[in-house]
């Protein structure tokens, strides 16, 4: 059997014009090769079938209409809108008539739009040729916008972000070219000083993203995002202007601070290791278990270190975050970029001590260990001591200001340094600009001291160290 190879026309016509423009009469229904059915055929039947076909084709294609159900009620999210096979259809007499203006068939390849009113701040647009059903939970924001009046009360300020109002201002405005963001056809954009509020509030209290949610009437999602966001603007923005290292002018005034507190000169940084929890990583899991915090806690602890030097304010100079907790201090001190600068001679003539942790080196000042100490290694040791406390304080009120640094954070562990950066930035900035810490922040830093096995690595430093011991004793600053 053969099939013609005509190709039917494109443009909607249907079968029957076709077949109108031929001659009824050379067409054949016959098959010769097999007995008809009856011995007479009428042709009356075929003109019937045709006449059938014809009506069928010029008969209108009627539209269906969605009538709105007073008893279908899909909450105040979707007000005024219908549901007909999990789809939304809008009741909008103007936009109902619209639609009986418009062509009664319409091609499948244009993309149909769905305009939901979710509230009156709210309109959800899904356009596609697969609609679907859009959503948004109504949450309550009446915390924030009491926190947000101007009648809020300064102390309570304070406390919820460990700031005065004044400072937030001022991060709120250095950050808005990077962290503000334009209205959608979608939603309304979260306002600049909402964004860096979630932000602070949560390195400050520590709390779950759940809470943060119910602070500031957002999605928990949402509340992740914006930490995120806002502590990357803060390493790109901020770091750059309130943690970097010290340049000539400004080292000589750190090393005339510190002379003045110890009597020990050229000192350019107090330098101390700290430990954060985090929860168990998937990988590498020996790596970063603290066995230290282990054996004091009877609780098994997983951690990443934080190695900073300060100045004689407690204001953080260099950084080095997010090495393993089982590391030794004087194993990330030799990761650090410090480390790094000290070998290419930048530190030259400059002292950065430290306590029993760190090796005795060229550059790195550290106590006597030995036992039977004489009176002028004592009184040396004192000293050090004294500027060590400088650098462990300054910990001490970067951990009791944001207490997200003394809990087990949920956090991927990619994302800590970047989060625990910012802890150090907004601490130089509270430091700077002379926030103090309430009392019942304080905290009581823990954090064990080992000697490494190789704490003498310059015979150079021995000398030097020695002459420093001995010059404070005879001109009475030990």
């Amino acid at each position: 059997m053969e099939i013609s190879s005509f190709s039917f026309p494109e443009d909607g016509t249907s079968l029957f014009s076709f077949l109108q423009d031929s001659d009824p009469g050379s067409i054949s229904f016959s098959n010769p090769s097999k007995r008809p059915r009856c011995d007479d055929f009428d042709d009356s039947s075929v003109e019937d079938l045709l006449t059938k076909l014809l009506d069928f084709d010029a008969q209108p294609v009627q539209k269906v209409e969605f009538v709105q159900n007073p008893s279908v009620s899909v909450g105040s999210m979707c007000a005024n809108q219908e549901m007909s096979d999990g789809f939304y259809f809008n009741s909008n007499p103007e936009v109902a008539a619209s639609d009986n203006s418009s062509n009664n068939k319409r091609p499948r390849s244009e993309t149909e739009t769905v305009v939901l009113k979710a509230s009156d701040e709210w309109t959800i647009t899904a356009s596609g040729s697969t609609q679907r059903r859009l959503w948004v939970k109504n949450r309550s924001k009446a915390w924030w916008e009491q926190v947000n009046s101007p009648d809020f009360p300064e102390e309570e300020f304070y406390r919820a972000f460990r700031m005065s109002r004044a400072t937030f201002d001022m991060i709120c405005e250095e950050l808005e070219p990077v962290v503000n963001k334009k209205n959608t056809m979608l939603r309304l954009a979260i306002p600049v000083r909402q964004r860096v509020a979630v932000c602070i509030w949560r390195l400050a209290t520590g709390e779950a993203l759940r809470e943060v949610s119910k602070r500031f009437g957002l999605g928990i999602s949402t509340c992740h995002k914006l930490v995120l966001e806002v502590c990357s603007a803060i390493k790109s923005v901020l770091m750059p202007k309130f943690l970097q290292w010290p340049d000539e002018g400004r080292m000589r005034e750190i090393k005339r601070g510190f002379e003045l507190a110890s009597g020990i000169p050229n000192v350019g940084g107090s330098m101390y290791t700290t430990h954060v929890p985090i929860i168990a990583p998937k990988v590498s899991v020996a790596a970063y278990f603290n066995k230290r915090h282990t054996e004091r806690n009877q609780k098994t602890s997983y951690s990443i270190t934080v190695q900073g030097v300060v100045d004689p304010n407690g204001v953080f100079t260099d950084i080095c975050i997010g090495w393993p907790g089982s590391m030794t201090d004087d194993q990330v001190l030799e990761k650090s970029a410090l480390y790094q600068r000290a070998n290419r001679g930048a530190l030259k003539d400059t002292w950065i001590t430290g306590n029993s942790s760190y090796p005795l080196m060229d550059w790195v000042l550290v106590p006597y260990t030995h036992q039977n100490v004489t009176w002028t290694q004592h009184a040396y040791n004192e000293k050090i001591q004294d500027i060590q406390s400088i650098s462990k304080e300054s910990f001490m009120r970067l951990k009791g200001r944001w207490t997200c640094l003394r809990k087990r954070t949920e956090m991927k562990l990619q994302d800590l340094p970047v989060v625990l950066g910012a802890c150090c930035v907004l601490h130089n900035i509270c430091e700077i600009r002379n926030e103090g810490l309430s009392p019942d922040l304080g905290f009581e830093l823990f954090d064990d001291q080992t000697i490494p096995d190789n704490n003498v690595r310059s015979i150079n430093a021995v000398h030097a160290r020695d002459q420093i011991a001995h010059k404070l004793l005879h001109h009475n600053h030990a």
